[in-house]
């Protein structure tokens, strides 16, 4: 059944009109009055919907059932992405998304090559935005994950959180895995690097703001690999139910 996020107020027996990105959809695949898709607005949980009309530039459906159901993880975790080259980003929060994660803080890092002015920020934000909303639909999620504006390393490592910050590079003596087998599930911000990596002074900053530095193995991981096999191995090693 087709998945749709629909970012409105969802109660069953009410008629909603779909937004136009949902309706444009329904109308390229052939969907007609009558057909059942899924709906959900982020707030928990789906809702089963018939397609009552189907107009040039507009669509309805009325809510037909409720389903509580949830595909999150139960730990959070963020991944501080350093921001990388070309679509890089997209495809990285795209798979993030996929493997549950909470939240994406991208990162403004020293050797980023990418520099993003106002207007480009605002772009970027809005387009990220859309790739998560087409993961979730894509994954079953019912949930979408939150996506912070991005900020300057030396910033965002000075914040104070409840979140353990977990620095990975491959200066550090343990790994990510053996240390979660010895830890209890939980919430956890992942510091990824850009293409050159974070400089020795930044890795020491964030260890001196309190991070942990952990490695992901004796091979050196390419920044878009780096965040996203860091979650998987959270997920083996901590399951996901």
């Amino acid at each position: 059944m087709p998945r749709f996020y629909c970012p409105q107020p969802l109660t069953i027996g009410a008629v909603v009109t779909l937004p136009d990105h949902v309706a444009h959809h329904i109308q390229v695949v052939r969907l007609g009055s009558g057909d059942h898709i899924t709906l959900f607005n982020g707030e928990g949980g789906e809702y089963t919907a018939t397609i009552t009309t189907i107009e040039k530039k507009r669509v309805t459906a009325e809510i037909k059932l409720f389903t509580p159901r949830e595909v999150e993880l139960p730990y959070a975790v963020t991944v501080a992405q350093a921001l990388p080259e070309a679509s890089k980003m997209d495809w990285i929060i795209e798979k993030a998304v996929e493997l549950g994660v909470h939240a994406i803080q991208p990162l403004a890092a020293q050797r980023c090559v990418v520099r993003l002015s106002a207007e480009r920020t605002a772009k970027k934000m809005q387009h990220w935005q859309g790739v998560i909303v087409a993961a979730s639909e894509q994954s079953g999620r019912n949930r979408l994950t939150a996506l912070a504006e991005p900020v300057d390393f030396n910033q965002w490592v000075q914040q104070k959180d409840l979140h353990k910050r977990i620095l990975l590079s491959p200066r550090a003596e343990q790994s990510l895995s053996d240390w979660a087998r010895h830890h209890p599930p939980q919430s956890v911000a992942l510091m990824i690097g850009p293409e050159g990596g974070f400089t020795d002074k930044e890795e020491d900053l964030a260890l001196a703001q309190g991070a942990l530095m952990l490695s992901m193995g004796p091979r050196v991981l390419r920044t878009e690999t780096a965040g996203l096999s860091a979650l998987a191995a959270l997920n083996a090693v901590w399951g996901e139910m």
